[in-house]
């Protein structure tokens, strides 16, 4: 059986398939392991890779700070803040150095006009403070605008709140206060006005003559020569312009300025902000209204015109810029306007404009005495040359409050 099964040839092709199969075998096992070398990777455990949603949340939030393009923004943030700092800086420095230099300037015009009234031979008295190079040193200079047709009106005035003759010198000596009525010249220098305003002066000896034409329409330009006219004369801490149908009683206004002396750019009086007119025809018309911006705008802030003080040194700015300086229709505004831009300590007083009795009698009757009074309605007493002695009787301060008070 055994010889026959050897050699039978289905025995034989038996063998052979067998070997096929064991090679076919190899052959995918090698195939196989080429394959999986070649693209199979293997996979991560899910256990060990996955993260939950806050795990990369705060991982993102960690690797932040160490993100390149976040340092550069951190670093362009602050070299931004550092630029912004200089940059204040400097403007800080270019406005102080601004300061520094008007106030130079202020004072180098205030030293000319030192000196200009040294040769002009201003009067000196030991009673009153003097200055470096000796010239008198006042306490205030009250200018009051007048016209050539307002001669009652300054007879009024000379008969109830201005002191007359020796009384008038006894206050500049021992009070250091001047009081001058300030008018310009007409359009004919030399008339028959300026030779009437000239005996007049020649007379009481109060008035300051302007280079100036006069006219209700030029008051802005009036009110800037006054300023550099009494700089040049008197060296003085205030400046003072009042109108002259307004009552005042001076003792009452030194003491409120002089509480004010040691202060620098001080602009003292009522102050308002009225309503910009751009009608015409009607008081008080402002040709240039268009420049305050729409209809029915009001004016910056600015004391009214009846009664007014500022210290030296802006008196002295107007006087170095009062060839630039622009003059509304309005001198109040004109004057307000001046201001603006500077360092100003803007001083309102409502003691400066109070009404006629009864107002200023109740205040008076308080204790607390007026420094002017006016009728709001006539922008002035009303009938001031025949009504102003009442005034003067029922809210004067008195006599001897002038006399005994101390400006110290």
């Amino acid at each position: 059986m055994s010889w026959k099964s050897r050699g039978d040839p289905s025995s034989s092709r038996s063998f052979i398939s067998q070997k096929r199969t064991l090679f076919l075998c190899l052959s995918c096992f090698c195939a196989g392991m080429l394959f999986t070398n070649r693209m199979w990777t293997v996979p991560e455990s899910k256990g060990i890779t996955r993260r939950t949603a806050m795990e990369e949340e705060k991982l993102n939030l960690v690797s932040e700070g160490c993100n390149p393009k976040s340092l550069n923004q951190k670093e362009v943030k602050r070299e931004d803040k550092d630029i912004f700092g200089e940059v204040y800086k400097t403007h800080n420095a270019i406005q102080t150095l601004d300061k520094t230099i008007s106030n130079l300037e202020m004072e180098l015009a205030a030293a000319r006009a030192t000196q200009e009234s040294i040769r002009s031979g201003s009067p000196l008295s030991g009673d009153l403070k003097t200055d470096s190079t000796g010239k008198r040193r006042y306490l205030m200079v009250v200018g009051i605008n007048t016209a050539f047709s307002s001669r009652k009106r300054r007879d009024s005035v000379r008969a109830t709140w201005m002191p007359q003759g020796e009384k008038r010198k006894r206050l500049e000596e021992e009070k250091g206060i001047i009081i001058r009525f300030v008018i310009g010249h007409s359009a004919t220098s030399g008339g028959i006005l300026d030779r009437a305003v000239e005996a007049e002066d020649r007379k009481h000896g109060d008035i300051l003559k302007l280079d100036h034409v006069e006219g209700y329409l030029e008051l802005s330009a009036k009110t800037k020569s006054y300023f550099a006219t009494a700089v040049a004369t008197w060296d003085a801490d205030f400046y003072v312009k009042v109108d002259d149908d307004v009552h005042v009683n001076i003792a009452t206004l030194g003491e409120t300025l002089v509480r004010h002396r040691k202060k620098k750019r001080l602009y003292i009086g009522c102050m308002k902000s009225g309503p910009v007119l751009a009608q015409k025809g009607v008081r008080y018309h402002e040709p240039e209204y268009w420049k305050f911006g729409e209809p029915g705008n009001k004016y910056f802030r600015h004391a009214t015109g009846q009664l007014y003080a500022i210290s030296k040194d802006l008196a002295t700015y107007i006087s170095i810029n009062q060839h630039v300086l622009h003059k509304y229709a309005n001198e109040d505004v004109s004057l307000g306007s001046w201001f603006i831009g500077l360092d100003v300590q803007h001083i309102d007083d409502r003691r400066l404009c109070c009404g006629t009795p009864p107002d200023c009698e109740w205040k008076a009757q308080a204790g607390n005495i007026c420094v002017a009074s006016f009728d709001w309605s006539c922008s002035g007493i009303c009938k001031s040359a025949e009504r102003i002695k009442e005034v003067h009787r029922r809210c004067g301060e008195g006599e001897n409050a002038l006399w005994s008070a101390r400006f110290e």
